[in-house]
């Protein structure tokens, strides 16, 4: 039988434990109305630049002169993993969502004899895959420091990623980070940064009108693609900041219901417990006063 002062105990530190998460339950909700609010503020000019660089690029693509980050290498031999996490965990599988999505396609590129080099932006992710491809990792950027994210924030890991493209260190760069869909839902994405490659959906229509660039489209892809590569970063990160807090929230949310179930639990053990102590306790009095 549970002894009562144990089952006391346990009660106790589990009403400080769900205290704890209620709280963390709480923050995360203020943070993820900040950190979506400001997601969904980006998206209409990184639609946009898309669509305008889709379009630019339709009259490039395939000709000798094309910028390279537009035609590639022209291999695809060495590919530049990029798996975007949080610093903290306590998130519910936001970070394992993200980083399966990754192994997954690493195991496959491996497999494919591919040279596999990996990038991580968050502890999370590069404490996950250094266990399993520790000799793939060639770089990783700690974001701990960053309290509310901005676009210089985001300026290392663009020229890190083009600087080592430009000498060619690999051929192919895919970015992984989760997409901000609702508290609930985070949608895995994942996004071939270089080459870049729009959707044919996302080209301008320019009805049927003749634009003359100036400077010509050459010119303006060279300027506006690298530019583009910092900004898909950082809508990755913003992206996966509000999906972090909204994972957060849920997971904590379910982590103070369970609290509250494995409370009512334990009473209820300890209600029949102390009933049975004091049963046995009667028995032993009767008993006594008979013998007598």
């Amino acid at each position: 039988m549970a002894n009562l002062k144990d089952l006391r105990n346990r009660i106790t530190s589990v009403q400080s434990t769900q205290k704890i998460t209620k709280a963390m339950k709480m923050v995360a909700a203020s943070k993820l109305r900040r950190a979506q609010e400001t997601a969904e503020a980006a998206r209409p000019y990184v639609d946009r630049m898309e669509k305008i660089l889709a379009s630019l690029s339709a009259g490039m693509a395939g000709q000798p002169g094309a910028p390279k980050l537009l035609s590639g290498s022209g291999k695809d031999r060495v590919h530049l993993i990029v798996v975007a996490t949080s610093e903290r965990g306590l998130c519910g599988g936001f970070n394992s969502n993200i980083v399966k999505a990754a192994r997954a396609k690493i195991s496959r590129l491996i497999a494919e004899e591919k040279d596999v080099r990996i990038m991580t932006i968050g502890k999370k992710g590069a404490t996950s895959l250094r266990r399993d491809y520790k000799t793939h990792m060639v770089q990783h950027f700690d974001m701990s420091h960053v309290k509310r994210l901005g676009f210089t924030d985001t300026e290392a890991l663009a020229d890190y990623i083009l600087t080592s493209f430009n000498q060619d260190e690999f051929d192919i760069c895919t970015l992984f980070y989760a997409k901000f869909q609702s508290a609930l839902t985070q949608i895995v994405t994942a996004r071939q940064l270089i080459p870049v490659s729009f959707e044919t959906t996302n080209v301008v229509d320019l009805g049927g009108a003749a634009y003359d660039c100036e400077p010509d489209e050459k010119e303006i892809l060279e300027e506006l693609l690298p530019h583009n590569v910092g900004i898909q970063l950082f809508r990755a990160l913003l992206e996966n900041a509000a999906s972090e807090e909204g994972a957060r929230m849920t997971a904590m949310d379910s982590a103070t219901r369970n609290a509250g179930d494995m409370i009512d639990s334990l009473r209820t053990t300890y209600n029949r417990t102390r009933q049975a102590v004091i049963t046995n306790e009667l028995i032993e009095i009767i008993s006594g006063a008979e013998a007598v």
